[in-house]
């Protein structure tokens, strides 16, 4: 009996990892870029011994890490002339302090140099490093390939850069993502800028709340399985030790 309360519990701790990840995503449903995240499940069998001291196996429930849903999120129209949406797969490469990071948040801007940022102030970056502009040389055009204009003439290039392997990528807070891997991002050939415009969250609202009230109802068979395990060991437990009057 107590193997079933374990293998309970460990279902358990899944559901209380998978319920924070849920959560993270309907927080995140309006944020700029986000990409879905999900858990695996992977089963971990342990020998053991049975009854009788026979070897047995359990089989526990783990994580087998988070995926990710790196499919394209709604464009939706801003006019703003520094909001910067990819259509396609691709990143924007931004300089942070702890080196080169990647987002699908494009929502630019451009600090008192006049270089082009993030809204954390990092410096997004070009085919030539960071983007300088002058807002005095007129308004600011860019291209669906990249190019930045003013008034006609090329100022910078934006480019988005992709990985042979998306799985390259990790989360690095801030909507960031870092390259885990020695794989060397590549210019995207299947990407379009859409100035004026932003990618939306590919979340979907009310299959992350279904996913919420799944988790909970979950949570709560296996806390009843463990009680019932719990009330049925202590009650053989009190009959064998019972004294049997002769």
């Amino acid at each position: 009996m107590d193997n079933a309360v374990y293998v309970g519990l460990s279902r358990q701790m899944l559901l209380e990892r998978e319920l924070d990840i849920t959560a993270n995503n309907l927080a995140n449903v309006d944020t700029v870029g986000y990409k879905f995240e999900s858990l695996l499940n992977a089963a971990d069998p342990v020998s053991t011994h049975g009854a009788g001291g026979q070897p047995t196996t359990v089989t526990f429930v783990t994580a087998d890490g988070v995926a990710r849903d790196y499919s394209q999120g709604a464009l939706t129209q801003t006019g703003a002339p520094l909001d910067v949406a990819i259509d396609g797969a691709g990143f924007f490469t931004v300089n942070t302090p702890s080196g080169p990071r990647y987002t699908r948040d494009g929502r630019f801007t451009l600090d008192p140099t006049g270089k082009l940022v993030t809204q954390d102030g990092d410096a997004v970056q070009g085919s030539g490093g960071d983007i300088v502009l002058d807002p005095k040389k007129g308004p600011i055009a860019i291209s669906q390939s990249g190019i930045i204009s003013q008034n006609g003439v090329e100022v910078g290039k934006l480019q988005a850069v992709t990985f042979a392997s998306l799985a390259a990528l990790s989360k690095d807070g801030h909507n960031l993502y870092r390259n885990d891997s020695n794989l060397t991002p590549t210019p995207s050939t299947a990407a379009s800028l859409r100035q004026g415009m932003l990618e939306a969250s590919n979340v979907q609202p009310v299959t992350q709340i279904t996913r919420l009230i799944e988790i909970n109802r979950a949570y709560e068979m296996v806390a009843n399985m463990i009680s019932s395990t719990s009330t049925l060991s202590a009650n053989a437990i009190q009959r064998l030790g019972a004294v049997t009057p002769t």
